[in-house]
């Protein structure tokens, strides 16, 4: 049985750095004639590199931010009132620290979940967990008909990221049943964690598309009580079609009759 290589025992080990890298510091430090200290050293840097990378891109696909264009692309002449320095100040994901909220809000076309993506990228790239969720996709993940224990585990999906991006509050209508369960992610994450909301309605709009739950008001209360607001205004940028939507969308959607 042949002896294991370098590389391999390193694997057993739990390192993680690969062949070719590894082969790569040896052949540079023999050549640079690095004393065993260095190598040592240079060795733990290029494997604490490695492993951050495998966690970022873990931490990426686990977020569920998909694709979404940088700030670099974002026109902040489009809109005719933003407050680009409070948002310039949230990327310093200050409000993390404190475990406070964040809302955009203003009609559609106007960059809101191109804002609030951005915000959670910049929080990924600091080492946060981070979880992105249209509300109407949350709701119904989390109020599958299943047993109590597979419900309460999806809830602490929503409930553990230290930073929970809900997009699109008020383009749909819900139950109370529904309006309960966003009740439940925002007062499981209250003054624990970070919770980023865009929406299209003011907060006295919010019980309407939420089945005008008894637990609304606790909702708002909760979310509100360490929040910044930044409030977007202007025409949208989606053009003809999505001016037309814009003016659909500036009133609370009309529920149906609940069954």
């Amino acid at each position: 049985m042949s002896e294991p290589t370098l590389h391999e025992v390193m694997r057993r080990l739990g390192l993680r750095l690969e062949s070719a890298a590894l082969e790569a510091l040896i052949k540079e430090s023999t050549r640079a004639k690095r004393s065993p200290r260095e190598v040592v050293e240079l060795l733990c840097e290029s494997e604490r590199r490695a492993r951050d990378m495998r966690h970022m891109e873990r931490r990426q696909r686990q977020s569920k931010l998909g694709n979404f264009r940088s700030l670099d692309e974002f026109d902040w002449s489009h809109p005719t009132a933003i407050d680009r320095a409070l948002y310039e100040s949230l990327l310093t994901m200050d409000f993390v620290g404190r475990r406070a909220n964040v809302l955009f809000r203003g009609s559609v076309g106007l960059g809101k979940t191109t804002l609030a993506k951005n915000l959670g990228q910049r929080a990924l790239e600091r080492g946060y967990t981070v979880r992105f969720t249209t509300l109407a996709s949350m709701l119904a993940d989390i109020a599958r008909p299943e047993s109590p224990m597979l419900q309460a585990r999806r809830l602490r999906q929503y409930t553990r990221p230290d930073v929970l991006i809900v997009d699109e509050i008020g383009y749909l209508p819900f139950d109370a049943r529904a309006g309960d369960v966003f009740y439940n992610v925002i007062a499981g994450r209250h003054e624990e964690r970070s919770t980023i909301a865009t929406t299209n309605l003011p907060f006295k709009a919010w019980g309407g598309v939420l089945g005008d739950a008894a637990s609304v008001v606790a909702l708002i209360d909760r979310f509100s009580e360490n929040l910044s607001v930044m409030d977007i205004e202007g025409g949208t940028a989606r053009g003809p079609r999505g001016a037309a939507t814009a003016a659909t969308t500036a009133s609370p959607p009309k529920r149906g009759r609940r069954r």
